[in-house]
């Protein structure tokens, strides 16, 4: 019988993966970035978060921010295909490019600054898995800046079959795994390091707290988009119904509210009650409150 697996794709086990694991780190970042992994002198894991400049501001979650050698690097799973996705990661890259530029530093003294994008749902209407975004000048070929990088890696259109040969494929499709089959078949390429990663995932499985957190994160997640399909849902009738396009607004806010609020605090209680620290359950629910 097959074993059940937490999947990568989950952002809480993505990040335990790389943040404990340094030498998958290094493979997936230069893997990621198309450099030779030998080029890469350092990797910093900073600081996970960047916080609002004001107690109104938008809230900046950054799934994994490092440095590489000179670059600022942002990688950030996305599961759920929001409409201001792509407006969101413009503010991260922006809100990461300035963030370490101090009072009376020159401009050129930014970094690179780089964004990685691994998403679950189709954002480009073409085949390939991988979307590059630059700063160009329109009607050339010229390049603005070459500070500026954004990728996205749509895992829906990654093949299911792995080639041992192409680094950056075979860690999409371990990300991209959700049973022991898909991790089985990464495996029997005999890449040392996706090998490793495999086992890593083997390990987290069988750790009955990581199960329960990842399982609490993943309903977490589905109540989220389950309340905010009902909310929209009932803000149209209210719109329809009083023929006012406030009423839509208005009813999406009244919906989200009710349809969550109370599954959201039963959850927690639950969680409390099975011992999970604050912090814990900050980190399940920390781009969802």
């Amino acid at each position: 019988m097959a074993r059940d697996v937490v999947s990568a794709k989950l952002d809480i086990i993505f990040k335990k993966l790389f943040t404990e694991n340094e030498d998958m780190l290094y493979s997936f970042v230069a893997s990621m970035l198309d450099i030779p992994q030998e080029s890469i002198s350092e990797i910093k894991i900073t600081d996970p978060e960047l916080p609002p400049e004001t107690l109104s501001g938008k809230f900046s979650r950054l799934d994994l921010s490092l440095k590489v050698d000179n670059r600022l690097v942002n990688v950030e799973i996305q599961v759920k295909n929001d409409t201001d996705y792509r407006d969101r990661t413009l503010f991260y890259w922006a809100k990461l490019y300035s963030s370490e530029l101090k009072s009376g530093e020159d401009y050129s003294e930014l970094k690179q600054t780089i964004t990685i994008n691994i998403i679950n749902f189709n954002m480009f209407s073409g085949s390939d898995y991988h979307t590059e975004v630059a700063a160009m000048i329109k009607g050339t070929e010229e390049v603005f800046s070459d500070k500026f990088g954004i990728h996205f890696f749509e895992l829906k259109k990654v093949g299911r079959k792995p080639n041992p040969h192409n680094s950056r494929e075979l860690w999409l499709q371990f990300i991209n795994a959700d049973s022991e089959e898909d991790l089985e078949m990464i495996s029997q390429t005999n890449v040392p390091i996706m090998q490793k990663a495999v086992n890593v995932i083997y390990d987290m499985s069988e750790d009955t707290k990581i199960r329960e957190i990842a399982r609490l994160r993943e309903k977490a997640l589905h109540d989220e988009a389950s309340a905010l399909k009902n909310a929209k849902a009932e803000g149209e009738a209210i719109g329809i119904a009083k023929g006012e396009a406030i009423g839509v607004a208005k009813g999406e806010v009244i919906g989200l509210k009710k349809g969550r609020t109370e599954e959201r605090n039963s959850t927690i209680q639950k969680m409390k009650a099975l011992g999970f620290t604050e912090e814990q359950i900050r980190a399940i629910y920390s781009d969802l409150m």
